[in-house]
């Protein structure tokens, strides 16, 4: 870079200056989230990422250094957006990743929904059947609960969360009913997206490898679930 285009050192304070104001803003955010997906905390990590990024470019372009640090961002995967100024509907898109760590604990809840549904004279032989399989327990817990209290209660049914996404797509109008049960996920128009929040291990810089893995220490005890409803 010509030296009639570089940075100046005050700008590179400046930007530097902006990091730690970001920094702070994001901590605050954090410390006051109301739940996994909180905006705010979303809105103070873009924020966090933009100055961090300004600052390593102007540090580079000036000083010929980088930052030891690297914040992932996703707003590089989606093209601008294209969609109505005013959307009449939306779509919200929902994806949570699992890990089954505890195959006896997903076998024993799901066994243990049926004998409710048994006690309240509404299970079928074939329902009964399911739970004998982890894929069959998967349709039993996942059709008695819904995703919500599954993510929020996933380790009583021999989970682990993986990476989630979540994105709000803009459209002119609401869809027609049963018009995209076939294929529900071949429509989204990432120029739409509205917005979208992620969750993954990627943005966890201080996980500690010891207590993930007592994280995956098996319960020998079942936490009690929620009495069921019989004619749900």
């Amino acid at each position: 870079m010509s030296d009639a285009v570089q940075p100046t050192a005050a700008e590179v304070r400046a930007a530097a200056e902006a990091v730690k104001t970001a920094l702070d803003r994001h901590l605050a955010a954090v410390e006051r989230r109301t739940g996994d997906d909180d905006p705010a905390v979303y809105e103070a990590f873009n924020e966090l990422a933009a100055a961090a990024e300004e600052y390593d470019e102007l540090l580079y372009d000036r000083y010929d250094e980088v930052t030891p640090f690297e914040i992932p961002g996703s707003d590089d995967t989606l093209p601008p957006y294209t969609g109505p100024e005013e959307p009449n509907a939306l779509s919200v898109v929902i994806r949570r990743d699992y890990a089954v760590v505890e195959p006896q604990r997903l076998l024993a809840q799901a066994q243990r929904v049926e004998a409710v549904e048994e006690d309240g004279a509404t299970a079928t032989d074939a329902f009964d059947a399911a739970s004998g399989t982890l894929h069959g327990a998967l349709g039993v817990l996942f059709g008695e609960f819904e995703p919500d209290e599954i993510a929020s209660r996933h380790k009583e049914f021999g989970l682990e969360e993986g990476d989630s996404t979540l994105w709000v797509t803009a459209a002119d109008e609401p869809a027609e009913p049963g018009e995209w049960l076939e294929a529900p996920f071949e429509a989204i128009d990432p120029q739409r997206v509205v917005c979208r929040f992620d969750v993954s291990a990627v943005f966890d810089d201080d996980a500690d490898d010891e207590d993930l893995d007592d994280d995956l220490v098996p319960d020998t005890e079942l936490e009690p679930l929620d009495p069921l409803d019989a004619d749900r």
